[in-house]
């Protein structure tokens, strides 16, 4: 099965997480979409804006803080992701909750490690 993976908080600018994310997913053959605040391209992957319809993403991955989650706790869960990955920073007890809740695992760790030790 591929875990195609959305990643937001998604960003054309090299020295970002979520760009090294994209272009390591990429590297590791995963599906990947992206939604940021701007739109671009990072290799061969559209950052898009707003709340996009993607079909049977697997793993959500995070990288914008809990502040900033809120206006897509419905979104995500709408999505029914299997999983969703809380990178370091993006740690949120109330969308673990409502994941939970909803039957989505959460993580708390690190996309690039996970990647990088094979137990993405």
């Amino acid at each position: 099965m591929t875990k195609k993976t959305l990643v937001i908080g998604g960003s054309i600018k090299p020295e970002r997480f979520s760009n090294k994310a994209i272009r390591k997913l990429r590297r590791h053959e995963f599906p990947v979409v992206s939604i940021g605040l701007r739109p671009g391209e990072v290799d061969d992957i559209t950052i898009q804006t707003g709340f996009p319809e993607f079909k049977d993403i697997h793993t959500v991955t995070l990288y914008i803080g809990p502040k900033k989650q809120p206006q897509y706790y419905d979104y995500i869960i709408g999505l029914k992701p299997r999983r969703i990955i809380f990178n370091p920073g993006t740690e949120n007890e109330e969308l673990e909750s409502l994941a939970t809740a909803n039957g989505i695992e959460t993580i708390n760790d690190c996309t690039l490690v996970m990647l990088g030790s094979g137990s993405f």
